[in-house]
């Protein structure tokens, strides 16, 4: 950062601290991963410098055959990779994707069904403060409180009753393996669109150890970070027939010229994730994820749904006397990133939360196995047990700086 700390020392030193902050923290924030530095090359490339309104060889500025080479090997990368008929890759985020499909799709006042924010979705699932939920008419399916899972059953109930226009599957804090197959019968039957938001296991999707939603999917979205372990930014895939309008929704519906960085950044990232290292690394994810559940139980710990499939886990606190706030302020304390999250038919409110989500596609990306997994189980168990104990916390510290150093945070 030789020229930024000449020109804005103070933020070159912001940044700074951010990079430390990363390399000695144990990352298990679910939605966070690791970008390689190919990934990094490429979203700080002269690429941003570039006006490219349009699609590749439909632009409405000169000068654009180098970054319609560079659109193009993102697209076609992602369609081989997830089997997809048509992909959009200028989506700035997963949300942008997400609005253009209801705007390709949907037109205002139109009934969605999607999982409740409580149970596991996602705010731009039809939240009421969210710009969807203010413009399409939203009703909200969850998971069956007795064993935590989706009910596939009463999602057709309710779909049968609603007759929504589209319905919309996918979270972004469930543990189990989601049954495409069973939304699409359900999509089928009672006429709707259905609308995949895999955001966070696009990678393991991609690896071949999630269902994939194309075949039963209208509409298919994801981020190109958590699992895949990308750069920031939305893709969206669609059948042959919604190209057009899918493609029209982004530009010019909700965006005008499109990340041309990002986009490199994605084509980086949809060749990385075609390589067998990569299928190796989401196979991993799953392994320290179950050895991560597995040591968390044996400390006494509630897992939401029992356990695990996925990336990712919901651990319930309230056997432990302490909140999710209070647990993600005493695990960043010792240098452990979480985030608080509420669990399903929580008492508490969002803000507080009575559980903490935990993923493990950053920590394995340093390198973590199953066996440094129980050692981070023990150390969590530890701390939030004896929180008020400075000798335990201190304890933690060290063992902390022990697996990040064990680990590095930056590798070719």
């Amino acid at each position: 950062m030789k020229h930024l700390t000449v020109v804005d020392p103070e933020l070159a030193e912001a940044i700074q601290k951010e990079r430390i902050r990363q390399e000695t923290t144990i990352e298990l924030i679910a939605s966070e991963n690791l970008a390689p530095l190919a990934v990094l090359e490429a979203e700080s490339s002269v690429l941003m410098n570039k006006s490219a309104e349009g699609y590749p060889g439909r632009r409405y500025f000169g000068g654009c055959q180098w970054v319609d080479v560079v659109e193009s090997l993102a697209i076609e990368r992602a369609k081989k990779l997830f089997g997809a008929e048509h992909a959009n890759v200028q989506p700035h985020s997963g949300v942008n994707a997400n609005l253009a499909v209801y705007l390709a799709a949907l037109k205002p006042g139109d009934r969605v069904l999607a999982m409740d924010l409580s149970h596991g979705g996602h705010l731009s699932h039809g939240y009421p403060l969210s710009l969807p939920g203010q413009i399409y008419r939203f009703q909200h399916y969850g998971v069956d409180r007795e064993t935590e899972r989706l009910d596939y059953d009463r999602i057709r109930d309710l779909a049968r009753e609603m007759r929504p226009r589209m319905i919309v599957a996918g979270a972004s804090a469930y543990p189990r393996t989601i049954d495409f197959a069973a939304f699409g019968e359900i999509a089928d039957e009672v006429g709707a669109y259905l609308m995949v938001d895999m955001a966070h296991i696009a990678g393991l999707v991609a690896a071949g150890l999630h269902p994939s939603p194309i075949p039963y999917a209208d509409f298919v979205t994801h981020t190109t970070y958590k699992t895949m372990a990308g750069g920031r930014g939305g893709v969206i895939y669609c059948r042959a027939q919604h190209a057009a309008q899918v493609d029209r929704a982004v530009f010019p519906g909700i965006q005008g010229t499109p990340a041309l960085q990002a986009i490199a950044a994605k084509a980086v990232t949809f060749k990385i994730a075609m390589s067998e290292e990569f299928r190796a690394y989401q196979a991993q994810i799953l392994r320290n994820a179950r050895a991560l559940a597995a040591g968390l139980a044996e400390h006494g710990f509630r897992l939401v749904a029992g356990g695990t499939d996925n990336h990712l886990m919901l651990v319930d606190l309230r056997s432990k006397g302490i909140s999710g706030k209070e647990a993600q302020e005493v695990l960043e304390n010792v240098g452990i990133a979480t985030n608080k999250n509420v669990i399903p038919f929580d008492p508490a409110k969002p803000a507080v939360g009575s559980g903490i989500r935990l993923g493990t596609p950053a920590v394995t990306r340093r390198g973590f196995t199953e066996e440094d997994m129980v050692i981070v189980a023990d150390l969590i168990g530890d701390v939030l047990e004896t929180s008020e104990d400075e000798q335990v916390l201190a304890r933690g510290r060290k063992q902390v700086q022990a697996l990040t150093t064990a680990h590095p945070l930056f590798y070719e």
